[in-house]
């Protein structure tokens, strides 16, 4: 089976899946953020490096204010709690996003993590909080411009240079759970020549069982990167 090197994933339905349940929407944001630990572990023993993970968005501040705080203190907590979990498993986490709007301890908490974690060897894990691709792209060129960037020379390879991704391999698969067919804002760039993949099932139901499964559907796609099937 081929194994793709770079997952990145929508973490989508913790919502629904709660109502469903007869639960409020926390609950499946909770239930959702144990699964996590789950999926990275399979992830892992799949033989995949880097897993990029939709935590909470730029537009997502426009969510019930009740809401939001849940999520904000059960990503707190979670960071928290990461630094044991990449110790314990070897796991570098990174964070990707615009930190800045996040409050003081939130971003001190992220820094730890990622010096914490940057020596480790194993499983790559890229957290996306408060990111938006657009804004992503919107920051990488207000920062090409404070260097003084001259257009000539301006490439692909620079522009990537100046992204939050800046040293992380692009996507080679997408998974968004729970039914919705967009990207919401993900990864715009990265996700160029991308396999998707979309399942119904939602976050908190997706098992080790359902990433190999969207794993194998990945290793039967036809990758030609514009090419035709005989050059690939």
């Amino acid at each position: 089976m081929k194994i793709p090197n770079h997952v990145a994933i929508i973490l989508d339905g913790n919502g629904r899946w709660a109502k469903s349940k007869g639960m409020p929407r926390n609950y499946g944001h909770t239930m959702g953020a144990k699964n996590v630990e789950v999926i990275l572990r399979a992830a892992d023993e799949l033989g995949i490096r880097y897993v990029t993970m939709y935590a909470f968005s730029t537009e997502n501040w426009n969510r019930p204010e009740g809401e939001v705080e849940a999520l904000m203190k059960l990503l707190n907590s979670y960071l928290k709690n990461c630094i044991k979990t990449a110790k314990k498993n070897n796991m570098r986490v990174r964070i990707i996003g615009d930190i800045s709007r996040l409050e003081p301890n939130f971003q001190q908490k992220i820094r730890n993590l990622e010096q914490e974690s940057k020596s480790n060897t194993g499983l790559n894990f890229q957290i996306a909080i408060n990111y938006g691709s657009r804004d992503e792209m919107v920051r990488a060129m207000r920062r090409m411009a404070e260097d003084q960037v001259a257009p000539e020379d301006i490439t692909e390879e620079k522009f990537s240079g100046y992204l939050d991704t800046n040293g992380i391999p692009d996507p080679d698969l997408l998974i968004r759970t729970s039914g919705e067919l967009r990207l919401s804002n993900y990864l715009l760039w990265q996700l160029a020549y991308s396999e998707f993949y979309f399942t119904d099932v939602p976050w908190p139901d997706f098992s080790p069982e359902e990433l190999k499964k969207a794993v194998e559907d990945f290793s039967n796609r036809d990758r030609r990167y514009g090419k035709i099937k005989e050059e690939a």
